[in-house]
């Protein structure tokens, strides 16, 4: 239906094309009319059409009029740029009926479906301003599945890895040639001495001197071994002269807590580790070490399953949260049932009924040894001393437990057996 074009006069909306010029149009109505028209009104197309209406206005229609909803838009004009979405190119995306804006006034809206008709696994679209041409989301990828863990966060499998890897190491060092194995004992000194002193500097400004405790736990360690326990002692007295000695080349403030952190160290991590050594010296030391060894992995892995399965009643919930009284009863059996079988088996002149006593007491011992390490890191604010073994954390995370039962060890089988 063509559209009915307004009548004339000031207030119609159609521009202004002059006074008519038909033999209808008599003079006085063409005077009229000039007299009525306000200067001005032919560049207008209506005094009370605002200014961004006039430019709706002069986008909407062309010569003919304005657009109604069956005719055809005309052509930008030359020098004006048209923004088109276009639908990304996706392989596993299928295209889909469109839901957008319209492209033209009039134009039918066809609403997006909700999100419960969406079918199972279709992507969300982004609305267009084109039908049919909307823009899927890219589907996030299906999350991996992390490694098993065991409590603490630590990495199950990791964990086993690096413990049978430990294991081989020394299985190996001692019964090819037993001083080799001392060379581990060295090494695992050294490094636990560099951890601990690390961590102090970070946590606390503790600046203990490294060089004289690697140097002199090193001479703990080898002394024990060709000379015995005097000559350890006087090693740890010699280390702690060291220590007071080195630290005087820098200024003399927090000089009497730096040596004490240093004289610490050198006894809670070297000297401890000599009794090991000393252990090994004897003519059955291979397997004395295998018997201090897996009494002390019996009585931590004891803990654990018991406690695991078990625990209730915690032991020490300011210092060790995850253990339990049930646990610590676990581990003290399982410690006692592998001491009196090895030491049964494999220890000269051994009895059962000494491998009980042995058990019990290394399971004691090692678990005051975990809850004293336990202690240090708290105060630190650290969870592992550091992360050498992957699923371990440092070499100190592994010896909080042998250091303190290596003493009771050798001394009950010195006891025991002889030495």
């Amino acid at each position: 239906m063509p559209p009915v074009p307004a009548g004339p006069g000031p207030h119609s909306g159609a521009p202004d094309r002059g006074p008519a010029r038909g033999p209808s149009a008599a003079p006085g109505q063409q005077q009229a009319h000039r007299q009525h028209q306000a200067p001005g009104a032919q560049q207008a197309p209506g005094r009370h059409q605002a200014p961004g209406q006039q430019q709706a206005a002069g986008r909407h229609q062309g010569p003919g009029g304005p657009l109604f909803r069956d005719e055809q838009p005309e052509p930008a004009p030359p020098g004006v740029t048209e923004t088109v979405v276009l639908r990304a190119i996706s392989d596993d995306v299928p295209p889909t009926p469109g839901h957008g804006l319209p492209p033209y006034p009039g134009a039918p809206v066809h609403p997006a479906p909700p999100q419960s008709h969406r079918a199972a696994g279709q992507p969300p679209f982004v609305p267009s301003s084109h039908p049919g041409q909307e823009t899927p989301v890219a589907a996030q990828p299906a999350p991996q599945p992390e490694p098993r863990k065991q409590r603490g966060g630590r990495n199950l499998q990791a964990a086993i890895g690096v413990g049978v890897g430990l294991g081989a190491v020394i299985i190996a060092s001692l019964f090819v040639v037993k001083a080799l194995f001392l060379f581990v004992v060295m090494a695992a000194v050294a490094v636990g001495s560099w951890e601990l002193t690390t961590r102090l500097a970070e946590r606390k400004q503790i600046k203990a001197p490294l060089v004289p405790l690697v140097v002199g736990g090193v001479a703990m360690v080898a002394c024990g071994y060709w000379a015995g326990v005097q000559w350890a002692a006087a090693s740890l007295a010699l280390t702690g002269l060291a220590v007071m000695v080195w630290r005087m080349a820098q200024p003399p403030e927090n000089y009497l807590r730096d040596i004490t952190a240093g004289v610490f160290t050198a006894f809670y991590v070297p000297f401890l580790a000599t009794f090991v050594a000393m252990m090994l010296a004897a003519d059955d030391g291979p397997q004395r070490i295998v018997l201090f060894l897996i009494v002390t992995i019996c009585s931590d892995t004891g803990a654990y399953a018991v406690g695991y399965k078990f625990g209730k009643t915690k032991l020490a919930p300011t210092i060790s949260p995850g253990k339990t009284r049930e646990g610590l009863a676990g581990g003290i059996g399982l410690s006692m049932l592998a001491g009196a079988v090895l030491m049964q088996l494999i220890i000269d002149g051994g009895s059962w009924w000494q491998g009980l006593i042995l058990g019990g007491c290394a399971a004691v011992t090692a678990t005051l040894g975990d809850l004293g390490e336990s202690m240090i890191k708290r105060d630190l604010g650290i969870k592992d001393m550091g992360t050498l073994l992957p699923g371990h954390g440092g070499i100190m995370d592994r010896l909080d437990s042998l250091l303190p039962t290596a003493p009771v060890v050798w001394l009950l089988l010195a006891a025991f057996v002889g030495s």
